[in-house]
């Protein structure tokens, strides 16, 4: 709208569209605006009304300096999802949308968006959290999935209360590697039985027909809820035998700390050095300007230390080293710090310390690479283990190092000395691998039997080539039978010919594939699953074995912070909603189905969808009736229930 002028040039009391030129009066004492509101909401020729008007924009190059022009279109669903993921992954309260600042900065962004209200929103996560939970069920509702699970259990600090997760992990139809929490939830007792129970609990409100492997530390509890399980879930490999896959960071830990229970003089003399530096504000304030003098000024300072976890004892004795002259220009600085301390830190002991960072490192290292949960290195394992083991013959004739290795060692031929401790999973992950394959597999057993040489058992090189032969003839021989069983449950009818038969022992016999760092497991599975189907999906179900259980203890940091001394009356319920919502967020760029007519074409997965659809009903509304609480927020997760909005395709959800 635009003021009218008279012939003077002066202001009347009329205004103007200025797309249609329609006069109306403007006075603001008789007339008021209503008038000029209305028609400004109505004039087609406005560009606000245009349906799928569209506005260029300029967007900057994710490389570079330059940009470009594009067009921005307003999208009410996209700003929708948007901000979702904002309060979800950004763990924020759902009452910071009436934020004032928030509101105002919205505002100038793009004000044709609509800020919903906190319990609009939170409706919204509720709904989201529906969604996926049915995506997920209808998903595990399909007989041919496999599944694999990582447990553990975390504290709440501020609640006082013990939680268990549970996370499921498993490879699409696409060769794309998955993880999802699954439940994260109060556990009242560590019973064995009663973990068990609640395990088992946990399997079947979701549907889940096929647990191949279950990934768990190596406590007794957890052997007790293990035995519990495997006598209540059925179609297990060996009647459960190697049901259970051991965290291999966890034994890695072990096995370190055993080895710094030894006392080091050279190491502890730094552990209290750097403890007396840490214990007093007016230290670290000399030590720093001590950095400053060696020219070590930098972010990076003297790292604490905690008891239970190794690697804290570790990066203290790298961060000392790193500052080492800064130590002696610190004793010079401060005079008490030698009369304090038996004993000071010299270059003799930083040169063990070096020694003892060295040997560190490789543990450090393992852990790290083998914690990964967004690709396959269950076939890596027998390769790291070897290479630990090495690793701790190579360095048993080091002087500083050797006293440790015996512990140690001791630790180490626990868990992997024997090949009888060997899961059978792991071995048939080496055989899957193209990389490797059986010989590979047999280079590791020589080794291991080659370790089991005393001098009351004398082992001829004749005869651990021959106990090699045999061992791998005969885990070769347990992997066809395994074969066996996905031959019946995934080959066609009538085709139990002889090439179906040999298809596995087809590709074993195929050349190995030049080794490469940068190979890609799942891509070359992808690209021969059709000359090797069935074994293509034994290879699936195999390689998406977790070796440690890092992919649930995730879960935790993501709790402390939704859990934190303002928020400790948030019920159980939400809790579980709110940190499963946020990993399915982080997650669902790849979604695991395809649309919903692709999904109901099968009808055995559309029956069992009606099922769920009433399960989530019930266990949802029936069963918890609790209120999604966020800060001060209330809203029952039934109201999601009630909403029903239709998806920007025109397509209503499936009723849930």
């Amino acid at each position: 709208m635009e003021v009218v002028m008279d012939e003077d040039g002066k202001k009347t009391n009329k205004s103007k569209c200025k797309h249609r030129f329609k006069v109306f009066n403007s006075d603001v004492n008789t007339n008021g605006t209503s008038s000029l509101l209305r028609h400004a909401r109505k004039c087609k020729q406005n560009p606000d009304n245009i349906k799928g008007q569209n506005t260029l924009q300029f967007k900057k190059q994710p490389f570079g300096d330059g940009s470009s022009v594009t067009v921005w279109k307003h999208d009410e669903d996209g700003i929708k999802k948007t901000m979702l993921n904002l309060f979800v992954v950004g763990e924020l309260l759902f009452k910071f949308v009436e934020n004032e600042a928030f509101i105002e900065y919205t505002n100038a962004l793009n004000g044709k968006v609509k800020i919903p209200s906190r319990h609009k929103i939170s409706r919204d996560v509720a709904k989201f959290y529906v969604e996926e939970r049915k995506k997920l069920l209808t998903f595990f509702a399909n007989p041919h999935n496999m599944i694999h699970l990582t447990i553990d259990s975390w504290t709440s600090s501020c609640q006082k209360t013990n939680y268990m997760v549970v996370t499921g992990h498993f490879i699409d139809d696409d060769w794309v590697m998955h993880k999802r929490i699954l439940n994260f939830r109060p556990i009242d007792t560590h019973v064995g039985e009663d973990v068990g129970r609640l395990l088992l609990e946990c399997i079947h409100e979701w549907g889940i027909k096929n647990v191949m492997t279950i990934s768990m530390d190596n406590a007794t509890t957890n052997d007790k809820a293990l035995e519990f399980l495997t006598k209540k879930l059925p179609n297990l490999y060996e009647g459960g035998k190697h049901f259970h896959v051991r965290c291999v960071a966890h034994i890695l830990n072990l096995i370190v700390k055993d080895g710094l229970k030894y006392h080091n003089t050279h190491v502890s003399c730094v552990q209290r050095a750097v403890k007396y530096i840490r214990h007093s504000t007016a230290r670290i304030r000399k030590f720093k300007k001590c950095m400053k003098d060696s020219d070590l000024e930098g972010d990076k300072f003297l790292c604490g230390e905690c008891p239970t976890r190794w690697n804290s004892t570790f990066e203290l004795l790298k961060s000392a080293l790193n500052l080492k002259d800064t130590f002696f220009e610190y004793e010079v600085k401060d005079t008490s710090f030698a009369r304090d301390l038996s004993r000071v830190p010299q270059r003799t002991d930083f040169e063990v310390i070096e020694e003892v960072i060295m040997f560190l490192e490789k543990f450090k290292t393992k852990t790290e690479m083998l914690s990964a949960s967004s690709k396959p290195l269950v076939q890596a394992v027998l390769r790291e283990i070897i290479d630990v083991d090495q690793h701790l013959e190579t360095c048993s004739t080091k002087v500083h190092l050797c006293h440790m290795i015996p512990d140690m060692r001791t630790k180490y031929n626990k868990y992997w000395g024997s090949i009888e401790n060997l899961n059978d999973f792991t071995c048939f992950a080496v055989l899957l691998d193209p990389q490797m394959k059986s010989i590979f597999l047999s280079a590791i057993i020589k080794k291991m039997i080659e370790n089991t040489r005393t001098e009351e058992n004398i082992l001829l090189e004749s005869t651990i080539k021959l106990n090699t032969m045999s061992t791998v003839r005969e885990i070769e021989k347990r992997m066809e039978n395994l074969f066996k069983t996905y031959e019946e449950k995934y080959a066609n009818v009538g085709d139990t010919s002889v090439t179906v038969e040999n298809e596995l022992r087809r590709y074993l016999n195929e050349p190995r594939v030049t080794f490469d760092k940068n190979f890609d497991i799942l891509d070359w599975w992808k690209k021969n699953a059709l000359r090797f189907p069935i074994v293509a999906r034994m290879a699936k179900d195999i390689l998406s074995i977790q070796v440690t259980t890092v992919a649930s203890e995730s879960a935790f940091s993501t709790c402390g912070r939704i859990l934190d001394e303002y928020r400790t009356r948030l019920n159980t319920p939400i809790v579980e909603a709110l940190v499963c919502t946020q990993d399915w967020v982080r997650k669902s760029r790849k979604p695991i189905i395809d649309d919903d007519e692709d999904i109901l074409k099968d009808d055995g997965i559309a029956l069992g969808s009606k099922f769920k659809s009433y399960f989530i009903y019930l266990l949802f509304v029936k069963k918890f009736r609790c209120s999604l609480c966020f800060g001060v927020n209330y809203i029952e997760i039934e109201a999601a229930m009630e909403e029903k909005e239709d998806r920007g395709n025109g397509k209503k959800p499936i009723e849930v």
